[in-house]
């Protein structure tokens, strides 16, 4: 909660309690530009590469369903998908194809998903497609947006930055 107090010209000052403002624990767009550069496109390139390996995966699956997976093809991508986002998020914070293009998901606080940021952020993303004006919504805020957030990375406070390179 900001903090509020009276300056000599009987204005008020606003000052940014640094225990519940974490937006200095990650990179300042302004200053740090280079963490936020092309992760729009970025991020497109990872998930058409996720899509390909989820239908991968899936179409593997199909012969150990009795080649009934067919008739449901699409709930078992879906839930492949879902699967293979939240364990992929949780163990590196990053797709595959989102380490193919080297960016990553951080938190408000600066660190890598968790388990459960992991399963929040894939639930996010699952309703944004299933809801067309949701991804819209979140194609727009990534585009527009100074850290490039879509919706579900608003919602949470984390954001996608490109990866520091290896020393």
């Amino acid at each position: 909660m900001p903090l509020r107090t009276p300056n000599l010209e009987g204005a008020t000052r606003i000052l940014i309690d640094p225990m519940t403002d974490t937006s200095w624990h990650l990179p300042n767009p302004d200053t740090q530009p280079e963490f936020y550069a092309d992760v729009p496109l970025k991020r497109l390139l990872a998930f058409l590469v996720d899509t390909v390996v989820i239908i991968g995966i899936s179409l593997l699956i199909v012969p150990f369903t009795a080649f009934t997976g067919i008739f449901f093809f699409p709930l078992l991508a879906a839930v492949v998908g879902f699967a293979y986002r939240v364990v992929t998020l949780a163990r590196g914070s990053a797709t595959w194809g989102m380490r193919l293009t080297a960016i990553e998901f951080r938190d408000a606080k600066g660190a890598r998903f968790d388990l459960s940021q992991a399963v929040l952020h894939t639930l996010g993303f699952t309703v944004s497609l299933s809801i067309p004006i949701l991804q819209v919504i979140s194609i727009v805020l990534m585009l527009t947006g100074e850290r490039a957030q879509g919706l579900t990375d608003r919602v949470m406070g984390c954001v996608a930055i490109n990866r520091r390179a290896a020393m």
